[in-house]
């Protein structure tokens, strides 16, 4: 049996028009894929109508993947890949190709839908990334900080006493190895991460916050955390990447 593909399709990072951000050659596959795993339906039903699919949309299959997730249902959802009797001009079926979606961005990038392409390595299904906006690495071009040496550090803890010593450690992590980190936080606690890194790090330690990437409001900023001390910005509530870059010294 020959089973169809996984398509690891990019999201806007924000409210843009995807003809804004999305390659036109990805727009088109949109077109001739019919099932989708997604992280939210909703999310994925106002992307792919805003794509060009409007109209189309209630023809689609959508199955979700997200943090609630349980193992057995992600293993399920490798049946999607059958065929569904369509041949090619051999008569050999035709496997039935899948898109991966997430909420922004890349798909299986601090999303659960990693989980999904794993199982798809594991059982011979060919995965196809895709050209799309990443958050990371636009922050990371736009920061000015160490680009050959660089390290994701995802979600720091909440609690803020957990969280204060993850910041030490990974500013720690940082001076010894001369590597930007990266890092991200709920929206709405934003300002409370960016107190505590003021709190906590050292005053030569390069500091950005990069928010509302690619988006009219988009604003990337790295100062040191002595001059951000001097003056120190309000995010809000919007998508955020945080980097940072110790001095090797007094650490």
């Amino acid at each position: 049996m020959t089973n169809g593909k996984l398509y690891l399709i990019p999201a806007p990072l924000g409210d843009n028009d995807p003809r804004e951000v999305i390659p036109t050659p990805v727009l088109t596959l949109l077109r001739s894929i019919s099932t989708y795993v997604v992280e939210g339906t909703r999310a994925a039903r106002r992307y792919l109508s805003a794509a060009g699919l409007k109209g189309n949309i209630g023809s689609l299959e959508f199955h979700e993947l997200n943090e609630h997730t349980r193992p057995e249902e992600i293993d399920a959802l490798l049946t999607l890949f059958a065929p569904r009797g369509e041949r090619n001009p051999d008569g050999h079926p035709i496997g039935n190709d899948v898109g991966l979606i997430t909420e922004a961005g890349l798909p299986a990038v601090a999303d659960p839908g990693a989980q999904l392409v794993e199982r798809c390595h594991r059982h011979g299904i060919e995965v196809v990334p895709l050209v799309g906006p990443s958050s990371l690495m636009l922050a990371l071009m736009g920061s000015g900080l160490n680009g050959q040496n660089f390290a994701f550090c995802g979600y720091l803890p909440v609690k803020p006493e957990e969280r204060r010593k993850a910041i030490r450690e990974v500013e720690k992590r940082s001076a010894r190895l001369n590597q930007t980190q990266l890092f991200i936080e709920t929206p709405y606690r934003n300002d409370a991460l960016m107190t505590d890194l003021l709190a906590v790090l050292s005053p030569d330690t390069r500091l950005c916050y990069a928010a509302d990437l690619t988006l009219p409001t988009q604003t990337i900023r790295t100062r040191t955390v002595r001059e951000w001390r001097a003056t120190i910005p309000v995010i809000g509530k919007r998508p955020c990447v945080f980097l940072l870059l110790a001095q090797s010294q007094g650490i």
